[in-house]
This record gives C-alpha cells, sequence and structure tokens, in this order.
C-alpha cells in the first residue's frame, strides 16, 4: 500500500468501473453511473492509497479517503475483480485505519450497501459497526447519494473508531 501518485489517478476510473459492475448485477441496474475522474482538483481532497500487485507497478486497487474534522471518510474502496479476493481490499482498509490515525483522526467513517457481500458485510469483519449519522456532513452525505441515485438498495453508516485499537 502506498499514496497514490499523480501517475495513479488516470487508473483510478477504470478499477472504479469495473468493481462496481457487481452493483449493477446485484441491483438489475443497467444504467449504472460510470466513476468520477480522479483528475479532477475537487475529488482529491483528503488521500488516496493504492494497491498493486507487484511493488512499483499500476494499480490494481484504491481507497479514496475524505478528511473532516476529527474524522476520516472511507469514500471509495475498490478493487479489480481480477485482483479480487487477495487480500487487497482488506489491506487497504487496514492502511486507512493507520493513516487515519497518523494524520490525528479518531475514526474512520463509511457508508455501504447491506446487501451486497463485500460492502457491509467485508466492513463489519473489519471492525466496523453500524451507526446513525451523527455529524452535518454524514448527514449531507447520505442526502447526497440520494440525489446521485444510490438509492438503489439500503446503505447504512459504519464507523471505526481508532482510539479503541492500538495500532499493530
Amino acid at each position: 500500500m502506498r499514496q497514490a501518485t499523480a501517475d495513479d489517478l488516470e487508473f483510478l476510473e477504470a478499477i472504479e468501473n469495473e468493481a462496481d459492475a457487481l452493483f449493477a448485477t446485484v441491483f438489475s441496474i443497467v444504467d449504472w453511473r460510470p466513476a468520477p475522474s480522479y483528475t479532477t482538483p475537487s475529488l482529491q481532497s483528503g488521500f488516496i492509497l493504492v494497491a498493486s500487485e507487484i511493488p512499483g507497478s499500476d494499480p490494481i486497487g484504491f481507497a479514496h479517503v475524505l478528511e473532516v474534522p476529527g474524522s476520516s471518510h472511507l469514500e471509495q474502496l475498490s478493487v479489480m475483480p481480477s485482483a479480487a479476493h487477495r487480500g487487497h481490499g482488506r489491506a487497504l482498509v487496514e492502511a486507512v485505519k493507520s493513516e487515519s490515525r497518523l494524520r490525528g483522526c479518531k475514526r474512520v467513517t463509511l457508508r455501504t450497501f447491506t446487501d451486497v457481500p463485500r460492502n457491509a458485510p467485508f466492513h463489519l469483519n473489519c471492525g466496523f459497526i453500524e451507526r446513525d449519522p451523527d455529524s452535518d456532513f454524514l448527514r449531507d452525505l447520505s442526502a447526497a447519494e440520494q440525489q446521485r441515485g444510490l438509492g438503489y438498495g439500503r446503505r447504512i453508516q459504519m464507523n471505526f473508531d481508532l482510539t479503541d485499537e492500538l495500532p499493530r
């Protein structure tokens, strides 16, 4: 795991689009919206971590994290389907926790689908727990998801408390 470089950004949209194909299948959606371009400056707030099969090679997965006061928000976690089930997603989540802790954050938050196997069940297994949105940022995010058309399945708010766990 490493911080994304400018050269990595061109790969992120394709990674997200391929990973999101699962959602289109699960929810029987024919017009799933494509991922944003990660070369757009407004999408780069916070930090982006990437995973690759071989150090220095092109990314096969990434985590896009927004920083808000006291928290990190895991906005996007995507791994190429061809690289799935090899621990890259879990390694990215653990790297997000570590980086967030280093940045002084007290928790990591995320929003996810409950009925997609690699979503809520995966994050529960990574130590996240379901919580109600408890800040303006998280409530606004929930409303924005509805406006962007992410209302296909049940979505929940999940948190990981960084103060409860010592770094490994």
